[in-house]
């Protein structure tokens, strides 16, 4: 880092899989993180991988969709750590359905984690950005943003975070703020678990077949995306703001 001040980091939905590899990676780069998901406790493990490599870190429990709960957190996190002054909005939850038997609570569900929750912690942690005349936004879209059978709730959602991104750049860069996503592909979660559990297939089988469409020949992993939101959130990305990176292992069209 160019500055002897610790950053502090903030990433949501960080209890497991691209989240906790995330807040991880962050604190390998020397940010104090603030390890945030649903429940507190689920955020023990991320912590403890966290503190026991010398880095310094929080779980702070958090219904990102809940304006007074995000508020409460995001106040914890100043008052513990410090200015939060990196954001990752990577809390996401599935309701995969087809449209004719998507329920309205499925979509609201979806909206309201992705991009309230997105717009939610944005607003919270903005002001200790602009006070710093430092910042960087991270938003989680999804090769899904382009479409994806099933799953038009989560499709919506993540070009809107697109679009949510864009517009942030425009509105804070004049702060020093910058504000980026990354959309991955298939990475290996709990979430692409739970998508084979939908469509009848074995994880296993399901990742061979998703490889095969992929020009490099792998499935993806936590840490395939932790390192493109390492450099969004670093230093040295000040000229970069209101990209969407694909990590995605290939071109999308």
């Amino acid at each position: 880092m160019s500055t002897t001040e610790q950053r502090v980091a903030v990433v949501t939905g960080a209890a497991r899989g691209i989240g906790a590899a995330t807040a991880v990676r962050l604190a390998a780069e020397g940010r104090a993180v603030a390890v945030i998901d649903l429940d507190e406790a689920v955020c023990k493990d991320t912590v403890e991988k966290i503190t026991a490599a010398g880095g310094k870190a929080v779980a702070i429990g958090c219904d990102v969709s809940d304006e007074a709960q995000v508020e409460a957190a995001v106040a914890r996190i100043a008052e513990e750590l410090g200015a939060p002054t990196i954001l990752v909005n990577n809390a996401g939850v599935l309701r995969d359905n087809l449209l004719f038997k998507m329920s309205v609570s499925d979509w609201d569900t979806v909206m309201n984690v992705h991009l309230r929750g997105a717009f939610l912690m944005s607003k919270a942690c903005q002001k200790y950005m602009v006070d710093a005349k430092f910042g960087r936004i991270v938003n989680l879209s999804s090769s899904s943003a382009l479409g994806n059978r099933g799953q038009v709730n989560y499709s919506a959602a993540k070009a809107g975070l697109q679009g949510f991104t864009k517009t942030l750049a425009i509105e804070l860069g004049k702060f020093g703020v910058t504000a980026n996503a990354v959309a991955p592909g298939f990475i290996v979660t709990d979430m692409t678990a739970a998508t084979a559990a939908r469509v009848g297939m074995g994880f296993e089988d399901f990742q061979a077949a998703a490889a095969t469409q992929i020009p490099v020949q792998r499935v993806g992993h936590p840490d395939d995306i932790a390192n493109a939101i390492a450099f969004f959130t670093g230093e040295a990305a000040g000229f970069v703001s209101g990209q969407v990176l694909y990590v995605a292992g290939g071109p999308l069209n």
